[in-house]
């Protein structure tokens, strides 16, 4: 059976509060410009921003005069949406807690997820949102999956539960061999 193969994400989106509240927080603290915006084609009482999340791919937020901001946490049910990761670089990251902070945005802190680094924060409607740095870079012409697929194969064989500083070494050693070997 033939399967249909993405190419990558096109675009997510949301469900915001009003309009100025969603280019403040989207534009406004991380950075995203506001490429375009026009009414809801399906539902013509609210408005759909389209932002640059940095890729050239679009986050979405439909909006509402209606709709009141609420960033307490929503506790998802199954089938919901978590949290949304953008990727950020070592420098940026290395600011995001301070521009937080100055914005009194309530946050996790950093967070060590092995292979990355992570702060947590919410959106204007409660949503989880997470701002991620690799801790790696891949070898010329790779993905940052390519180097985890490797590391995850490194990490089962020598046993172990989660993918360690070594285990992303030997993953860019091997491919890079690989690579080499090939040319």
């Amino acid at each position: 059976m033939k399967r249909i193969q993405s190419q990558g994400v096109h675009h997510i989106t949301l469900t915001g509060a009003d309009r100025q509240g969603s280019i403040d927080f989207w534009e406004g603290l991380l950075a995203m410009p506001l490429v375009f915006e026009q009414p809801n084609l399906d539902n013509p009482g609210e408005n759909h921003l389209y932002f640059d999340p940095g890729d050239g791919r679009l986050i979405t937020v439909f909006t509402s005069e209606d709709r009141v901001a609420d960033p307490r946490p929503k506790r998802p049910a199954p089938g919901d949406v978590h949290h949304l990761a953008f990727a950020v670089s070592r420098a940026t990251f290395a600011e995001a807690v301070a521009r937080l902070e100055a914005r009194g945005i309530a946050h996790s802190g950093p967070r060590d997820r092995g292979f990355m680094d992570s702060i947590y924060f919410r959106d204007p409607m409660g949503l989880l949102v997470e701002l991620a740095c690799y801790r790696f870079e891949p070898p010329q012409g790779m993905r940052h999956a390519e180097v985890l697929r490797e590391a995850h194969r490194i990490r089962l064989a020598r046993g172990a539960g989660a993918i360690a500083d070594a285990d992303i070494a030997d993953a860019i050693e091997a491919l890079s061999r690989r690579g080499t070997e090939a040319g």
